[in-house]
């Protein structure tokens, strides 16, 4: 499976605008003021749950009906999506902002209804300049050409919203930055919450596709990653957000669990975006193949 995309230094400048940040967050035209949303942090894992009808889909499905467009809803409708997918890692820190992002199916190996999988959710260029223009370090690009949607965005989008029609827009992150920059970053996205963003982070609280068992339930999993997720289950419900950065500490059980954090930086940008206080909630929260927990979050 594809797990990264590193932007190539070469023909960069040509296909990406970069967009300096301001010195006093402007004032949004784009994003209205709104309800303050919730941020999520949803364990993807395999691809084929996008397609099949299992727990994880279907836990899914029923989050989006939280945001139906009625009054018994229990969120606002999103005007934008903003998603930080574990499979867009980039030199320097980027946001999509072409008007038609391509579905990307960055994967090999599985079936081909799998690849024939669409998400046709709209951009938004301008959003897209507006939440750049906010963050003042550090500068976000914007990617008009190179990008889209990945399997980490649109596996999850399309059974919470299946209709394709809220725009999304694609966070980069950069591999090469040390985690604390990548919650550091979530904090300046807080205040997009209360401009009818939702900020979903994509990725796994554990991933080690190197020790995956295909026949272990959702209830096996070995030794190291249930003492992985337990330790950061428990900073999350204590709200011991800003020390979920210092995951390395634990040493052998974090190498393990992560031998690369590209499924665990998702976590660091929701969390970010999260007040310490603010009530959290799980679901998923079993494993997936022994070695991906699938670990689940909505703070709000």
């Amino acid at each position: 499976m594809q797990r990264r995309s590193l932007l190539a230094a070469s023909g960069a400048a040509v296909l990406m605008s970069p967009v300096s940040a301001a010195p006093d967050v402007p004032a949004f035209r784009e994003l209205r003021k709104s309800p303050r949303l919730p941020v999520l942090f949803l364990g993807h894992g395999s691809p084929m749950n996008a397609i099949e009808d299992n727990e994880y889909r279907r836990s899914w499905q029923a989050l989006g009906a939280e945001f139906a467009d009625t009054g018994a809803s229990r969120y606002p409708r999103p005007q934008l999506i903003l998603c930080v997918s574990a499979h867009w890692l980039t030199r320097g820190w980027w946001l999509t902002g072409m008007e038609k992002p391509r579905t990307i199916h960055d994967f090999g190996g599985f079936p081909q209804a799998l690849f024939d999988q669409q998400y046709p959710a709209p951009g938004a260029p301008a959003a897209a300049a507006e939440i750049a223009q906010s963050v003042k370090a550090p500068p976000l690009g914007l990617d008009r050409k190179e990008w889209g949607l990945d399997h980490g965005t649109w596996s999850v989008l399309k059974p919470m919203f299946p209709k394709a029609d809220i725009p999304v827009v694609q966070l980069g992150m950069d591999y090469s930055r040390p985690p604390a920059e990548h919650f550091a970053l979530g904090r300046q996205l807080r205040a997009l919450r209360e401009r009818g963003v939702l900020i979903v982070g994509s990725g796994n609280i554990v991933h080690n596709l190197r020790a995956v068992r295909r026949d272990a339930g959702p209830s096996q999993a070995y030794d190291w990653a249930i003492e992985f997720d337990r330790v950061a289950a428990a900073q999350l419900q204590q709200g011991q957000l800003a020390a979920l950065a210092d995951f390395q500490k634990l040493g052998p059980v974090a190498q393990v669990a992560h031998p690369t954090w590209d499924h665990y930086l998702p976590l660091l940008h929701a969390a970010g975006a999260a007040d310490d206080k603010e009530p959290v909630r799980f679901f998923n929260a079993s494993f997936q193949a022994a070695s991906i927990s699938m670990r689940s979050v909505v703070w709000g």
